[in-house]
């Protein structure tokens, strides 16, 4: 195997890079021949997820994103369910994972969202998708949307916590015992005054682990994220918590976990922004555990390690392949853009490359252009023999 040396301030790390498509075990390779970072060496006890974004982060960007590294667990888009048994196509083509085992082609296991107010509802879908062997059920209880609250789905579902209850004790009872079932929460809908209580309504209906983003339903995503209040939920459970919001670097994840008292975070926008920043964080655990022992913790982190624009090319090129493959031509040039818009925060070559691709809708000239700044080959023939369609 060739090497490939990604730069961290005045250390250096090596990486591995597949020169062939294979696959492998949990190290399996993307058809395309692009690689797949092997993090065993700062493998540590705290846990990274990869954060559910409806319209974002789907099976495409879940795909490239675990192929960097560092990911410990993916939690789907949510499904959402009103008054229907939907039939199994539908979770496979929002989750295509479960034919794969449940894991992206990387081999990172993804747990499945729903997200509903009906009991019964929600309780069924959830005992046919478990049959389709999900890494665990999530409950969404922490979706801003309007048009979700306002059907009383999402964050709106805090104002009630009897009703977590049921809906938690449901899916708990509906589910195979060896399978997990998560919650995901807010800190309330207009205030976080309730915080604790919903948490222990969740608690009580069975949940076995809870990740809690720092704000309510009103902060929406502004910053600040209130990580303090979530060691209060955190000191008022038995069951493991992750700390979730306005992570965008490494010392933002450290100071995260001081403040909230949790092991395990969730990354959401940070990561999209930044592929590398989960293995960054697992980096910084590392060094933590080396120089002052397991448990213990440090405010800020230096000489972490830096995925390169270089490195992102071949991700932004598998990307648009996948895009190409599985969405409609309309929707194509839209969804890299999008990406792109993301990690402009990041990455100056990706303000360029979406400056560059701004007014262009067509795939045919965005694979032009492409193309033309070595992120794809001019030999693999047209988007749509690109995309194996």
């Amino acid at each position: 195997m060739s090497q490939i040396t990604i730069a961290y301030d005045n250390k250096r790390m090596r990486r591995a890079l597949p020169t062939a498509a294979t696959r492998s075990g949990d190290n399996a390779v993307c058809a395309s021949g692009l690689f797949h970072i092997l993090t065993s060496a700062f493998i540590v006890s705290a846990r990274i997820y990869l954060a559910p974004m409806e319209g974002l982060l789907d099976a495409i960007l879940r795909d490239i994103l675990t192929r960097v590294g560092g990911v410990d667990r993916c939690v789907s888009e949510f499904i959402r369910i009103t008054h229907t048994l939907l039939p199994d196509h539908v979770y496979l083509r929002i989750i295509p994972e479960l034919a794969n085992g449940g894991c992206t082609p990387s081999g990172v296991p993804v747990r499945a969202q729903l997200l509903g107010s009906d009991p019964v509802c929600v309780a069924e879908n959830a005992a046919r998708l478990a049959a389709l062997g999900p890494h665990g059920i999530d409950l969404n209880f922490g979706c801003p949307a309007k048009v979700v609250n306002r059907h009383g789905g999402g964050a709106a579902l805090l104002d009630d916590p009897e009703l977590l209850v049921r809906i938690v004790a449901a899916v708990r009872r509906a589910v195979p015992a060896h399978m997990p079932v998560s919650a995901k929460m807010r800190l309330g809908f207009n205030d976080d005054a309730r915080a604790v209580e919903c948490a222990q309504a969740l608690e009580a209906g069975g949940a076995d682990e809870l990740v809690v983003h720092a704000r309510t339903k009103a902060d929406a995503y502004r910053p600040p994220a209130y990580w303090e209040r979530v060691n209060d939920v955190r000191l008022a459970v038995r069951i493991p918590v992750a700390a979730n919001g306005e992570i965008w670097t490494v010392d933002d994840a450290l100071r995260c976990r001081q403040a909230s008292g949790c092991t395990n975070i969730m990354l959401g926008r940070g990561m999209v922004v930044d592929p590398g920043l989960a293995l960054a964080v697992r980096y910084a655990d590392a060094q933590t555990d080396a120089v002052m022992g397991p448990g213990q913790s440090i405010q800020t982190a230096e000489g972490y390690p830096v995925v390169t624009w270089d490195e992102i090319k071949p991700l932004v090129g598998a990307f648009w392949l996948l895009v190409c493959a599985r969405l409609e031509v309309r929707q194509q040039a839209g969804r890299l853009k999008q990406w792109l818009n993301f990690m402009r925060r990041r990455y100056p070559q990706a303000e360029e490359a979406y400056m560059a691709l701004r007014t262009l809708h067509d795939p045919v000239l965005v694979r032009h252009w492409m193309v033309g700044q070595g992120i794809l080959m001019a030999n693999r023939g047209s988007v749509r023999e690109d995309a194996g369609t």
